[in-house]
């Protein structure tokens, strides 16, 4: 495992970070979750790989993802040694400064922890001040409750705005970007990441793998997750007939390579500069897949071959609203 440090941190993060999306009581958000046991033995493969980066959020699985999360570490490693992230924003009050404080503890309760290494938001809250939400966030770094925040899937204005509010005011700034950035949708490269850039902000993408079209070379798969997935439908069916180009040369790269098309996938990424993507596991084998795909090297002309056939897509992550309390997102196809 290779490690870095979180944005300007001294936060120390494997180069590959488990979502935990896939941890939970099947059927309170997914149908295709893992429950507790199959949790535990999947987080104890990841740390055995040498990865200590794990990301959760309140609204998960109803809170039972953390919950299992938490329980599993404590099982099997010192708390010191380990990166647990969070987030907040599907939940009634938004990001509100009372719904922030009380959402906090419900987390550190849940993962049986006393501190978060790593606090985001889950999206842009239209109905709170930017100055509440970044005074909130800096307090619980003030408190110990919090090491570093974070932000995830927004326009690249709002993110700006909070980054420089919170800098007018001396307050902590974030230090990492959770967006949707994989080779079927880089939509963020036109202004998320250059301002990432700009503000050296880590990126941490989800879907790095696009609800595993990136990881066979045809679009429908198999598993529960393909069939039943609703989020990923609604992210990627659309755009299927431009996008299924981009599947086979991962394809074509990963038989040139002797790799997995996952690998190929996750070193794109690497080579795009982002610091640690999000890898949904559901296997362990997930987790050697991406362990693994650290040795993959891409040159320019790699890149360049895979990123030709790209069009530009409909934005999916940011959202120009508050959804309904309780949504989670649940996009059907």
């Amino acid at each position: 495992m290779e490690y870095t440090k979180l944005g300007q941190t001294d936060i120390e993060i494997s180069k590959v970070c488990v979502g935990c999306m896939s941890f939970g009581k099947a059927g309170t958000m997914h149908d295709w979750t893992l429950d507790e046991a199959a949790t535990g033995e999947v987080v104890k493969h990841a740390l055995d790989l040498g990865i200590n980066f794990f990301d959760t959020a309140n609204g998960y699985s109803a809170g039972t993802s953390e919950e299992y999360l938490g329980r599993a570490l404590k099982k099997n490693i010192a708390r010191d040694k380990v990166v647990i992230a969070s987030k907040v924003y599907f939940n009634p009050g938004r990001l509100s400064r009372n719904a922030i404080f009380h959402e906090i503890d419900g987390s550190l309760q849940r993962l049986e922890t006393d501190y978060l290494d790593l606090y985001i938001i889950h999206r842009f809250d239209y109905d709170t001040p930017i100055e509440e939400t970044m005074e909130a966030l800096n307090d619980l770094v003030k408190q110990g409750k919090v090491r570093a925040i974070g932000a995830s899937a927004m326009y690249a204005y709002q993110f700006y705005n909070m980054q420089q509010t919170a800098k007018d005011h001396g307050w902590e700034q974030f230090q990492t970007m959770e967006n949707h950035y994989n080779l079927l949708y880089r939509e963020d490269e036109r202004e998320m990441i250059p301002i990432c850039r700009q503000w050296k902000v880590s990126l941490m993408p989800y879907s790095p793998l696009a609800a595993g079209h990136l990881t066979r070379n045809t679009w429908e798969g198999n598993t529960l997750r393909a069939k039943t997935d609703r989020v990923a439908m609604g992210k990627y069916d659309r755009m299927e007939q431009a996008d299924i180009a981009i599947v086979h040369r991962v394809h074509d790269l990963a038989e040139k390579y002797h790799v997995k098309m996952q690998q190929v996938a996750l070193a794109w990424l690497w080579a795009r500069g982002v610091t640690a993507p999000i890898v949904g596991a559901t296997k362990a084998a997930y987790l050697e897949d991406a362990a693994g795909a650290l040795d993959v090297k891409l040159t320019d002309e790699d890149i360049a071959y895979l990123e030709e056939p790209y069009i530009p897509h409909p934005i999916v992550g940011a959202i120009d609203h508050n959804p309904p309390q309780g949504v989670m997102l649940l996009d059907k196809k």
